[in-house]
């Protein structure tokens, strides 16, 4: 998700009062892991969508997933701190 200002050990704030509406980036409880994806709805229904290109989108219906929360703050940690 770098393309969405998130990467690898950042702390995530989520907010899970918030609707998980298309265009947010959301936690959710994927078939028993959780995943950091953009939420989108297609034609098809809903979907997650990687911020790189090069992942293709999954697909929600018929799943077993449960939307966690909305991510609204990402926190790095600044270099040489780890």
């Amino acid at each position: 998700m770098r393309g969405d200002g998130i990467h690898h050990g950042d702390l995530l704030v989520v907010d899970r009062s918030l609707e998980p509406r298309p265009g947010r980036v959301v936690i959710v409880a994927l078939e028993g892991e959780l995943t950091v994806k953009r939420l989108e709805q297609r034609e098809t229904g809903p979907c997650l969508v990687a911020s790189h290109p090069g992942f293709p989108p999954i697909p929600l219906a018929g799943r077993d997933c449960r939307v966690w929360g909305v991510v609204t703050h990402v926190v790095h940690a600044l270099p040489g701190a780890r």
